[in-house]
């Protein structure tokens, strides 16, 4: 189980939706907090909102240098929560290289940046925690998710790894696949989104996993079996269930 009071948690793409309710939950529960994102302004202010100590470092997980300084100014933590990311749904008939690109480089790259500077001093002391933010969307491809689907089944395989990696040491590492959150980047859906859930529900149901020692959490439920069941179907039954155009 983990222990909140007084251990110190990076999180990374704390300014907005999940990322700013995971950082109210966590300060609640005592956690001291290193708050990262690119909207300086937007992480001061939840820094101030917030009931427990905060420490602002701002960062563009695309720039490795970036992340090398702010790795630097987080300092010896005691956990890392990675949740920066972006999205646009997007068709591969559409093709948009730039959004393409983005996706998979700050969803999935932006977190082996930051990983590289994170992972190497946690083993070494044998302790740490390492929580990444895959999605639904990674168990299978699906209609209008290029890229998006590739950098979250990224970031499922690289925690997969790093737990084989790493058993037997002080190093817990889990990986949270949620559904769909109300937040910015969801905003400008234009499709249904069962089971839409708040940032706030989200980050509870986060932060309860992050309590135990489970490797990993798909929610909500009702959406997790049935992107499950799509895993057990043949290719062709898969496709057959979403519309071609």
């Amino acid at each position: 189980m983990t222990e909140w009071a007084g251990r110190r948690y990076w999180i990374v793409g704390a300014s907005e939706g999940l990322g700013r309710a995971l950082a109210e939950q966590l300060s609640r529960f005592g956690a001291r907090l290193v708050l990262s994102a690119r909207g300086e302004d937007r992480l001061h202010d939840l820094a101030r909102a917030l009931p427990g100590h905060a420490d602002v470092v701002p960062v563009d997980v695309s720039d490795r240098d970036s992340v090398r300084d702010a790795a630097a100014a987080a300092g010896e933590i005691d956990g890392l929560v990675y949740l920066a990311g972006v999205w646009w749904s997007h068709s591969a008939r559409e093709w948009d290289a730039d959004k393409v690109e983005k996706m998979l480089d700050i969803n999935l790259m932006g977190a082996a940046r930051v990983l590289g500077h994170v992972v190497p001093p946690m083993v070494a002391r044998d302790r740490g925690h390492v929580v990444l933010t895959g999605s639904l969307a990674a168990y299978r491809g699906l209609p209008r998710t290029i890229g998006y689907s590739a950098s979250k089944a990224g970031i499922a395989s690289l925690a997969e790894s790093m737990r084989a990696d790493l058993a037997g040491t002080g190093v817990k590492v889990q990986l949270v696949n949620p559904g769909f959150i109300k937040t910015r980047m969801t905003d400008k859906n234009d499709f249904p989104m069962p089971q839409l859930m708040s940032a706030q529900d989200a980050a509870a149901e986060m932060a309860e996993h992050m309590s135990t020692d489970a490797f990993r959490r798909n929610f909500p439920a009702g959406l997790a079996t049935a992107v499950r069941f799509g895993q057990l179907l043949p290719d062709w039954a898969y496709t057959r269930i979403f519309p071609r155009k």
